[in-house]
């Protein structure tokens, strides 16, 4: 069996990014995203692309590399705000959102990981969330049918990763990432730390590495804060 490990974040994407694809990123505004691949995929120059994700970065980080480089046609999330390239170019036209509610974002990547075409759902029933969406009734209520999601490559960030591609996520840092590990075709992972197999308690393992096609370690990480927000210290 050949290694999943890849030397940087450019070799781990190589092969696979071209114009058009779909990618998923994970990540909660800046907590927990795969910065070295979003930077290889900014540099991978592919265009048009579809990007799934509970938001787009936020200005010089994330996502929003991808997006200031005309990279991206269209996206999926639930968050758009601290983005003003993304509100300024959905405006003119020149990029496609498809807003989700944030649980049914979630839900919708954890069903098409699971081979689940479609679900029934409450959230967004009379909204604009359901236009052109079929919607039925059961026990007196009305929900809206959702589709699974998958992606052609899903970028993900864990804290621990083994040689075999079992990881292990980090307090907050965990929110998208175990749903789009198993929503790609390929699932790249960026993590902190790769250690030898068995290193791992197995109860411990939020993802298996069955799930996992390739591993990279990150590097230069620096923790940016999104919105910083502070008050007069109280004089003694």
């Amino acid at each position: 069996m050949s290694s999943k490990l890849y030397r940087d974040a450019h070799h781990a994407l190589e092969g696979l990014t071209a114009d058009g694809i779909t990618v998923m990123s994970g990540g909660f505004g800046l907590c927990g995203i795969p910065e070295n691949l979003i930077t290889a995929l900014r540099d991978s120059g592919a265009k048009n692309l579809t990007v799934i994700g509970n938001n787009v970065g936020c200005d010089e980080h994330g996502m929003w590399l991808v997006l200031a480089n005309n990279q991206i046609r269209k996206v999926l999330a639930s968050y758009v705000g601290e983005n003003k390239i993304l509100e300024t170019r959905f405006m003119n036209g020149e990029v496609e959102i498809e807003f989700n509610p944030q649980g049914t974002l979630a839900e919708r990547i954890r069903a098409g990981g699971a081979g689940i075409p479609a679900f029934y759902t409450r959230t967004g029933y009379g909204t604009a969330v359901a236009e052109g969406k079929e919607t039925r009734q059961f026990n007196g209520e009305w929900y809206v049918m959702e589709t699974g999601l998958v992606a052609d490559i899903s970028l993900v960030k864990a804290w621990k990763a083994d040689t075999e591609g079992n990881l292990v996520y980090r307090k907050t840092a965990r929110n998208f990432n175990p749903m789009m590990a198993t929503a790609g075709r390929v699932t790249i992972a960026e993590v902190e730390e790769i250690v030898p197999v068995g290193s791992l308690d197995p109860d411990q393992i939020h993802t298996p590495g069955i799930y996992v096609q390739r591993i990279v370690q990150g590097q230069h990480y620096v923790k940016h804060i999104e919105r910083r927000t502070t008050r007069p210290r109280e004089s003694n």
